[in-house]
């Protein structure tokens, strides 16, 4: 992530997830409810995946449209690491 935006937006949304994690934290300590937390948990898995996709609108911006001024072999090779990292992505999520 090149430009400063996306990754100020990036940090602020890793960080709220950090603060739902801790309150997650302390609803487990605090003998919450089962259904509470789990709706707590969907609510961080839905913001982590927010954070991917968001990474990925990056790249795909940035990195891939930077490569295509490089030669043609640099080219795959963005593209195939690009790939990889999608695949990772969509396995998890």
């Amino acid at each position: 992530m090149e430009t400063e935006r996306p990754k100020k937006d990036v940090l602020l949304r890793l960080k709220r997830i950090e603060g739902q994690i801790r309150g997650l934290q302390r609803m487990v300590e605090g003998g919450a409810a089962c259904p509470d937390i789990l709706t707590q948990v969907a609510a961080a898995t839905a913001a982590i995946k927010k954070v991917g996709t968001a990474i990925i609108r990056t790249y795909m911006e940035e990195c891939l449209e930077e490569s295509r001024k490089e030669p043609v072999l640099k080219q795959k090779e963005t593209l195939k690491d690009f790939q990889t990292a999608i695949s990772r992505y969509i396995d998890w999520a």
